[in-house]
Protein backbone atom coordinates (compact mmCIF):
# COMPACT_ATOMS: atom_id res chain seq x y z
CA UNK A 1 0.00 0.00 0.00
CA UNK A 2 1.42 3.40 -0.52
CA UNK A 3 1.59 6.09 1.28
CA UNK A 4 -1.59 8.26 0.01
CA UNK A 5 -2.90 4.58 1.07
CA UNK A 6 -1.55 4.65 4.85
CA UNK A 7 -3.22 8.30 5.17
CA UNK A 8 -6.67 6.56 4.72
CA UNK A 9 -6.27 4.86 8.17
CA UNK A 10 -4.12 7.15 9.96
CA UNK A 11 -5.71 10.70 9.92
CA UNK A 12 -7.52 10.22 12.75
CA UNK A 13 -4.50 8.88 14.99
CA UNK A 14 -2.79 12.57 14.87
CA UNK A 15 -5.89 14.23 16.75
CA UNK A 16 -4.89 14.05 20.52
CA UNK A 17 -8.85 12.82 21.71
CA UNK A 18 -9.48 11.03 25.01
CA UNK A 19 -11.48 8.68 23.11
CA UNK A 20 -9.02 6.35 21.44
CA UNK A 21 -9.23 5.49 17.51
CA UNK A 22 -8.53 2.29 16.16
CA UNK A 23 -7.65 1.19 12.81
CA UNK A 24 -9.28 -2.36 13.60
CA UNK A 25 -11.55 -4.13 15.83
CA UNK A 26 -9.69 -3.31 19.42
CA UNK A 27 -6.22 -2.46 17.79
CA UNK A 28 -4.36 0.62 16.77
CA UNK A 29 -1.74 -1.56 14.12
CA UNK A 30 -1.91 -0.67 10.45
CA UNK A 31 -4.95 -1.42 8.69
CA UNK A 32 -3.17 -5.00 6.06
CA UNK A 33 -5.87 -4.96 3.28
CA UNK A 34 -8.51 -2.89 1.20
CA UNK A 35 -10.91 -4.63 3.66
CA UNK A 36 -10.04 -6.76 6.53
CA UNK A 37 -12.06 -9.59 8.02
CA UNK A 38 -11.97 -11.71 11.19
CA UNK A 39 -13.40 -13.80 13.29
CA UNK A 40 -15.23 -12.41 16.87
CA UNK A 41 -13.73 -15.28 18.79
CA UNK A 42 -10.15 -14.46 17.06
CA UNK A 43 -10.34 -10.79 18.81
CA UNK A 44 -12.32 -10.62 21.52
CA UNK A 45 -11.10 -13.33 23.66
CA UNK A 46 -7.45 -11.54 23.30
CA UNK A 47 -9.37 -8.42 24.60
CA UNK A 48 -11.36 -10.57 27.77
CA UNK A 49 -13.96 -10.45 25.61
CA UNK A 50 -14.26 -6.47 26.01
CA UNK A 51 -13.53 -3.92 23.49
CA UNK A 52 -13.49 -0.32 25.03
CA UNK A 53 -15.27 2.64 23.58
CA UNK A 54 -13.07 3.75 20.65
CA UNK A 55 -14.38 5.48 17.57
CA UNK A 56 -12.81 4.40 13.75
CA UNK A 57 -11.88 7.82 11.96
CA UNK A 58 -11.76 6.59 8.55
CA UNK A 59 -13.36 3.48 8.85
CA UNK A 60 -16.81 1.81 8.63
CA UNK A 61 -17.66 -1.35 10.47
CA UNK A 62 -20.22 -4.30 10.06
CA UNK A 63 -20.72 -7.34 13.04
CA UNK A 64 -22.24 -10.41 12.16
CA UNK A 65 -23.11 -12.32 15.29
CA UNK A 66 -23.44 -16.20 14.10
CA UNK A 67 -23.39 -17.21 18.25
CA UNK A 68 -23.95 -15.55 21.60
CA UNK A 69 -24.63 -12.43 22.71
CA UNK A 70 -23.13 -9.24 23.13
CA UNK A 71 -23.78 -5.98 24.44
CA UNK A 72 -22.76 -2.88 22.51
CA UNK A 73 -22.71 0.60 23.50
CA UNK A 74 -23.37 3.63 20.82
CA UNK A 75 -22.00 7.12 21.35
CA UNK A 76 -23.87 5.98 24.84
CA UNK A 77 -26.54 4.21 24.25
CA UNK A 78 -27.00 0.29 24.63
CA UNK A 79 -28.16 -2.24 22.43
CA UNK A 80 -28.16 -5.89 22.93
CA UNK A 81 -27.28 -8.67 19.75
CA UNK A 82 -28.02 -11.82 19.87
CA UNK A 83 -28.15 -14.70 17.09
CA UNK A 84 -28.31 -13.35 13.37
CA UNK A 85 -28.07 -9.98 14.20
CA UNK A 86 -25.39 -7.43 12.45
CA UNK A 87 -24.71 -4.53 13.49
CA UNK A 88 -23.20 -1.16 11.22
CA UNK A 89 -21.24 1.80 12.77
CA UNK A 90 -19.86 4.25 10.18
CA UNK A 91 -16.84 6.21 11.03
CA UNK A 92 -16.72 8.86 14.19
CA UNK A 93 -19.56 7.19 16.12
CA UNK A 94 -17.80 5.43 19.47
CA UNK A 95 -18.72 2.25 20.48
CA UNK A 96 -17.89 -0.41 22.53
CA UNK A 97 -18.84 -4.36 23.53
CA UNK A 98 -19.17 -6.46 25.96
CA UNK A 99 -19.40 -10.46 24.84
CA UNK A 100 -20.61 -13.26 26.14
CA UNK A 101 -17.78 -15.71 26.33
CA UNK A 102 -17.48 -17.68 23.29
CA UNK A 103 -19.53 -15.99 21.34
CA UNK A 104 -18.53 -15.90 17.26
CA UNK A 105 -19.01 -14.33 14.38
CA UNK A 106 -17.26 -11.81 12.04
CA UNK A 107 -15.96 -8.52 11.55
CA UNK A 108 -15.83 -6.67 8.20
CA UNK A 109 -13.54 -3.18 8.91
CA UNK A 110 -14.71 -1.42 5.49
CA UNK A 111 -11.80 1.99 4.85
CA UNK A 112 -13.99 5.02 4.47
CA UNK A 113 -12.48 5.55 0.98
CA UNK A 114 -14.47 2.21 -0.30
CA UNK A 115 -17.82 2.84 1.29
CA UNK A 116 -17.65 6.52 0.07
CA UNK A 117 -16.91 4.95 -3.94
CA UNK A 118 -20.50 2.97 -3.72
CA UNK A 119 -22.90 4.76 -6.09
CA UNK A 120 -24.58 6.12 -7.51
CA UNK A 121 -24.83 8.21 -4.66
CA UNK A 122 -28.63 9.48 -3.41
CA UNK A 123 -29.80 10.84 -0.43
CA UNK A 124 -31.27 8.04 1.31
CA UNK A 125 -28.15 5.94 0.73
CA UNK A 126 -25.69 8.47 2.19
CA UNK A 127 -28.22 9.09 5.26
CA UNK A 128 -28.12 5.12 5.70
CA UNK A 129 -24.71 4.94 5.63
CA UNK A 130 -24.36 8.20 7.99
CA UNK A 131 -25.96 6.27 11.03
CA UNK A 132 -25.56 3.07 12.83
CA UNK A 133 -28.00 0.22 12.10
CA UNK A 134 -28.56 -3.11 13.64
CA UNK A 135 -31.05 -5.74 13.10
CA UNK A 136 -31.68 -9.44 11.77
CA UNK A 137 -29.21 -10.10 8.88
CA UNK A 138 -31.15 -11.13 5.83
CA UNK A 139 -30.11 -14.36 3.53
CA UNK A 140 -29.07 -12.28 0.75
CA UNK A 141 -26.90 -10.12 3.44
CA UNK A 142 -25.33 -13.16 5.29
CA UNK A 143 -24.50 -14.29 1.79
CA UNK A 144 -22.09 -11.50 1.26
CA UNK A 145 -20.82 -11.67 4.56
CA UNK A 146 -20.05 -15.30 3.99
CA UNK A 147 -18.56 -14.73 0.42
CA UNK A 148 -16.22 -12.24 1.50
CA UNK A 149 -15.17 -13.97 4.33
CA UNK A 150 -14.37 -16.80 1.87
CA UNK A 151 -12.57 -14.38 -0.44
CA UNK A 152 -10.55 -12.74 2.06
CA UNK A 153 -8.27 -15.88 2.51
CA UNK A 154 -7.73 -16.44 -0.78
CA UNK A 155 -5.33 -14.85 -3.43
CA UNK A 156 -5.77 -13.60 -7.12
CA UNK A 157 -5.22 -10.91 -9.35
CA UNK A 158 -8.58 -9.20 -8.82
CA UNK A 159 -9.09 -10.41 -5.23
CA UNK A 160 -9.05 -6.91 -4.04
CA UNK A 161 -11.54 -5.59 -6.78
CA UNK A 162 -13.49 -8.65 -6.18
CA UNK A 163 -13.83 -7.76 -1.99
CA UNK A 164 -14.88 -4.24 -3.03
CA UNK A 165 -17.52 -5.00 -5.31
CA UNK A 166 -18.83 -7.13 -2.88
CA UNK A 167 -18.93 -5.20 0.00
CA UNK A 168 -20.65 -2.27 -2.10
CA UNK A 169 -23.14 -5.07 -2.64
CA UNK A 170 -23.60 -5.86 1.18
CA UNK A 171 -23.79 -2.51 2.54
CA UNK A 172 -26.73 -1.84 -0.53
CA UNK A 173 -28.30 -4.97 0.88
CA UNK A 174 -28.09 -4.27 4.51
CA UNK A 175 -29.51 0.01 3.17
CA UNK A 176 -32.22 -1.81 1.18
CA UNK A 177 -33.06 -4.10 3.52
CA UNK A 178 -33.60 -1.28 6.39
CA UNK A 179 -34.97 1.17 4.48
CA UNK A 180 -37.71 -1.28 2.87
CA UNK A 181 -39.77 -1.77 5.88
CA UNK A 182 -42.82 -4.02 5.54
CA UNK A 183 -45.96 -2.35 6.49
CA UNK A 184 -46.98 -1.75 10.35
CA UNK A 185 -49.76 -4.50 9.93
CA UNK A 186 -47.17 -6.84 8.14
CA UNK A 187 -44.45 -6.18 10.87
CA UNK A 188 -46.35 -6.47 13.83
CA UNK A 189 -47.08 -10.28 12.37
CA UNK A 190 -43.69 -10.88 11.60
CA UNK A 191 -42.59 -9.62 15.91
CA UNK A 192 -45.40 -11.78 17.03
CA UNK A 193 -44.29 -14.86 14.90
CA UNK A 194 -40.52 -14.01 16.48
CA UNK A 195 -42.13 -13.80 19.74
CA UNK A 196 -43.62 -17.08 19.64
CA UNK A 197 -40.13 -18.94 18.58
CA UNK A 198 -38.55 -17.03 21.77
CA UNK A 199 -41.04 -18.34 24.20
CA UNK A 200 -40.59 -21.89 22.83
CA UNK A 201 -36.39 -21.51 23.27
CA UNK A 202 -37.07 -20.04 26.39
CA UNK A 203 -40.03 -21.03 28.19
CA UNK A 204 -37.89 -23.18 31.05
CA UNK A 205 -36.11 -20.15 32.09
CA UNK A 206 -38.20 -17.80 33.78
CA UNK A 207 -37.61 -14.80 31.22
CA UNK A 208 -39.74 -12.06 32.14
CA UNK A 209 -41.98 -9.97 29.76
CA UNK A 210 -39.08 -7.50 29.95
CA UNK A 211 -36.55 -10.01 28.82
CA UNK A 212 -39.07 -10.87 25.62
CA UNK A 213 -39.07 -7.05 24.90
CA UNK A 214 -35.76 -6.97 25.02
CA UNK A 215 -34.57 -9.79 22.97
CA UNK A 216 -37.34 -8.06 20.25
CA UNK A 217 -35.15 -5.21 20.51
CA UNK A 218 -38.31 -3.03 21.25
CA UNK A 219 -39.41 -1.42 24.88
CA UNK A 220 -42.31 -3.55 27.05
CA UNK A 221 -45.35 -1.29 25.95
CA UNK A 222 -44.54 -1.40 22.35
CA UNK A 223 -44.48 -5.45 22.63
CA UNK A 224 -47.40 -5.08 24.98
CA UNK A 225 -49.44 -2.91 22.28
CA UNK A 226 -48.30 -6.13 19.57
CA UNK A 227 -49.83 -8.89 21.53
CA UNK A 228 -53.19 -7.04 22.70
CA UNK A 229 -53.72 -6.11 18.96
CA UNK A 230 -53.13 -9.67 17.89
CA UNK A 231 -54.78 -11.31 21.33
CA UNK A 232 -56.74 -9.01 22.81
CA UNK A 233 -54.62 -9.84 26.10
CA UNK A 234 -52.12 -8.24 27.73
CA UNK A 235 -48.60 -9.81 27.26
CA UNK A 236 -48.26 -10.77 30.87
CA UNK A 237 -50.89 -12.68 30.29
CA UNK A 238 -49.91 -13.89 26.87
CA UNK A 239 -46.97 -15.26 28.80
CA UNK A 240 -48.41 -16.95 31.95
CA UNK A 241 -51.08 -18.72 29.29
CA UNK A 242 -48.03 -20.61 27.24
CA UNK A 243 -46.81 -21.47 30.31
CA UNK A 244 -49.90 -23.23 31.43
CA UNK A 245 -50.26 -24.56 27.96
CA UNK A 246 -47.02 -26.37 28.81
CA UNK A 247 -48.38 -27.34 31.98
CA UNK A 248 -50.93 -28.66 30.03
CA UNK A 249 -48.62 -30.89 28.60
CA UNK A 250 -46.67 -32.17 31.10
CA UNK A 251 -49.75 -32.83 33.53
CA UNK A 252 -51.41 -34.82 30.74
CA UNK A 253 -48.45 -36.84 29.08
CA UNK A 254 -46.02 -37.05 32.41
CA UNK A 255 -46.30 -38.79 35.92
CA UNK A 256 -43.82 -35.77 37.28
CA UNK A 257 -45.73 -34.50 40.39
CA UNK A 258 -47.52 -30.97 40.02
CA UNK A 259 -45.05 -29.07 42.18
CA UNK A 260 -42.46 -30.52 39.99
CA UNK A 261 -44.24 -29.18 37.07
CA UNK A 262 -43.94 -25.65 38.26
CA UNK A 263 -40.47 -25.95 39.29
CA UNK A 264 -39.38 -26.75 36.02
CA UNK A 265 -41.20 -23.84 34.79
CA UNK A 266 -40.34 -21.54 37.02
CA UNK A 267 -42.40 -21.57 40.23
CA UNK A 268 -40.53 -22.21 43.17
CA UNK A 269 -43.64 -22.00 45.29
CA UNK A 270 -46.07 -24.93 44.70
CA UNK A 271 -49.09 -23.25 45.77
CA UNK A 272 -48.76 -20.38 43.70
CA UNK A 273 -48.41 -22.36 41.00
CA UNK A 274 -51.83 -23.97 41.62
CA UNK A 275 -53.58 -20.69 42.04
CA UNK A 276 -51.98 -19.52 38.94
CA UNK A 277 -53.38 -22.67 37.25
CA UNK A 278 -56.71 -22.61 38.40
CA UNK A 279 -57.28 -18.63 37.88
CA UNK A 280 -56.23 -19.56 33.92
CA UNK A 281 -57.39 -22.50 33.19
CA UNK A 282 -60.36 -23.12 35.35
CA UNK A 283 -59.77 -25.90 37.69
CA UNK A 284 -56.04 -27.40 39.98
CA UNK A 285 -53.40 -29.38 38.36
CA UNK A 286 -54.86 -32.25 39.84
CA UNK A 287 -58.35 -31.73 38.35
CA UNK A 288 -57.02 -31.27 35.20
CA UNK A 289 -54.65 -34.28 35.49
CA UNK A 290 -57.56 -36.59 36.59
CA UNK A 291 -59.75 -35.24 34.15
CA UNK A 292 -57.32 -35.46 31.15
CA UNK A 293 -56.27 -39.03 32.01
CA UNK A 294 -60.37 -40.23 31.48
CA UNK A 295 -60.68 -38.68 28.35
CA UNK A 296 -57.33 -39.77 26.76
Amino acid sequence: MDARGNDWYFSGMRENSPIPAFNLFGETSAFPDVIHCERVFDRARLHDWKISPHRHHQMAQVFHMEQGTARATLDGHDIKLGNGDFLYVPPQVVHGFTFDRGTEGIVLSLPSPVVQRLGPDSPALSAWLGAPHHGILSETAAGLIAQIAHLHDKSGTFRAQRLVALSHALLATLAEDGTQMPAPEQDMTRQMQRLDALISAHLTEGWSAADYAHALHMTQGHLNRIVRRDTGATLTQYLETAMMTEACRHLAFTRLPVAEVGYRLGYADPPYFTRRFRARMGETPTAYRTRVAGEI
